[in-house]
């Protein structure tokens, strides 16, 4: 059995940038084992203050639109620039085992060899809330490790994308030329939460179409209301293998960074996704004290019999049980 750490030693070796340590301190944010939890938080506590300097950036798309070739090809360029770069990937819909890991080195191979690259997947077959919550803490441990450009990438399609949203400072769609009218109802509520959309595959015989589709996009981002950020979303395109456009959409994510810096709304953004993350753990822990108190599981399952019987209705079968919580917690 591998032996026990201390905080200091994960500090230590997290501010060093040893890789090994960062991977382990990720896999302790990850256990669901109260000491894990109680050192994670400790460990987290210490970095935070070398952590925030990051550009923070989101990326997702739709299936096969070819976004682990568009992070490879980008990740090369970023590192080629000087920079480090953590991938972390957010795939809730996922129920592979231990395997997830080998599976994101395969479709980043060249990345994953990369010195100044780190690839981290997110726990397999997890809960959204769950995800999210060690993704924004993982975030934070990778600024402390060095790592100055975070991409976090939504393997899955849905509701995952607005969650991404709400860790990141620049949200990048990435989208195919013709996809077809069935894409559309979904791409719509993605299209308004994106900083920028970015046309893949263009190269060769493709490069028509994609730069059609680039012109159709841009009319119709038009027809969205403004951000309120001083920020219109631009339309790209890219081709992840001859690495056509990837410097333009760099140029893009700092210009943005510059921008939003300037006028408040990246210190907005940051400040109010801090609230968020509050908000939802103080729900989770709220939710899961009410369900642990004694006899509680129950007074619902009997609560509930009544209103599937409907002898109650849900609202005031719930205010019963809340209520009788809070007198017998008076009570004692």
């Amino acid at each position: 059995m591998r032996q026990r750490l201390l905080a200091h030693q994960y500090i230590q070796g997290i501010l060093a940038g040893d890789r090994l340590l960062l991977s382990r301190a990720i896999t302790l944010v990850e256990s669901r084992r109260p000491d894990d939890q109680a050192l994670a938080q400790q460990v987290l506590e210490a970095v935070l203050p070398t952590t925030g300097q990051s550009i923070r950036v989101g990326v997702t798309g739709v299936p096969g639109v070819g976004k682990s070739t568009f992070i490879e090809g980008f990740g090369q360029y970023l590192t080629n620039l000087g920079h480090r770069l953590a991938v972390l990937t957010i795939d809730p819909t996922s129920q592979r085992s231990g395997g997830s890991l080998l599976g994101d080195k395969t479709r980043m191979e060249t990345l994953s060899m990369n010195p100044s690259a780190y690839i981290r997947p997110s726990p397999a077959g997890d809960s959204l809330g769950g995800v999210a919550h060690r993704t924004r803490e993982t975030i934070l441990l990778c600024e402390a490790a060095g790592f100055n450009i975070i991409l976090v990438e939504t393997v899955g399609v849905g509701q995952s994308e607005t969650v991404v949203h709400g860790m990141v400072d620049f949200f990048l769609l990435l989208m195919l030329a013709g996809a077809g009218d069935e894409l559309q109802g979904m791409k719509r509520g993605i299209m308004e939460l994106a900083d920028a959309l970015c046309i893949t595959k263009a190269d060769g015989d493709n490069r028509p179409a994609a730069h059609r589709a680039q012109v159709e996009y841009q009319n119709a981002l038009h027809l969205f209301p403004p951000t309120g950020t001083g920020w219109f979303p631009p339309v790209l395109t890219c081709s992840a293998l001859t690495h056509d456009g990837l410097a333009a959409i760099w140029q893009t994510i700092q210009a943005h960074q510059q921008l939003t810096t300037n006028n408040g709304h990246w210190r907005q953004r940051r400040q109010e996704q801090q609230r968020t993350w509050f908000r939802s753990l103080l729900r989770q822990r709220l939710e899961s004290q009410f369900y642990a108190q004694p006899g509680m599981l129950q007074q619902i399952a009997a609560m509930e019999e009544q209103v599937l019987a409907g002898k109650r209705l849900p609202a005031p079968a719930v205010e019963a049980l809340v209520t009788n919580r809070l007198l017998a917690d008076n009570q004692e």
